[in-house]
């Protein structure tokens, strides 16, 4: 019997191990811890990152997951639950990046083409394609 409970015990701490490994920080939060803010005007942060535009989205992607990824005009877009992040080019080297809220444009259309993942959808307004996805 009690090897039954070790057993049980160690499977529930296996699970929970896996859940909170899953769960990470939000992104912005990441961002806040990892980079150098530049400018914060309402719900858009802008940061400096000393590594190019490549070096620095791979990082970012590989501490936080994104739902939806694109490329445009040597940016890089990142669509999160709550934000979405847009890395460049900063002038004189390094890397600018940019972190605000779904709202305000991406609400508004302002990120459509970008294409999957980027586009505003509601279930209630029956369009589903804002969802997660996958736009390399």
């Amino acid at each position: 019997m009690a090897a039954v409970k070790r057993m049980v015990a160690a499977i529930v701490l296996g699970v929970v191990a896996l859940s909170v490994a899953g769960c990470g920080a939000p992104v912005r939060d990441w961002l806040a811890d990892t980079y150098q803010l530049r400018n914060s005007a309402g719900d858009v942060d802008t940061y400096y990152s000393p590594d190019p535009v490549g070096t620095t989205v791979t990082r970012i992607v590989d501490e936080t997951e994104p739902a939806a990824r694109s490329a445009d005009g040597g940016r890089e877009y990142l669509r999160y639950d709550d934000d979405i992040v847009t890395v460049g080019a900063a002038s004189g080297g390094g890397s600018t990046i940019t972190v605000e809220d779904l709202g305000g444009r991406y609400s508004s259309g302002g990120y459509t083409y970008l294409g999957p993942g980027f586009t505003p959808g509601s279930p209630a307004s029956g369009n589903t394609s804002g969802g997660s996805g996958s736009a390399k």
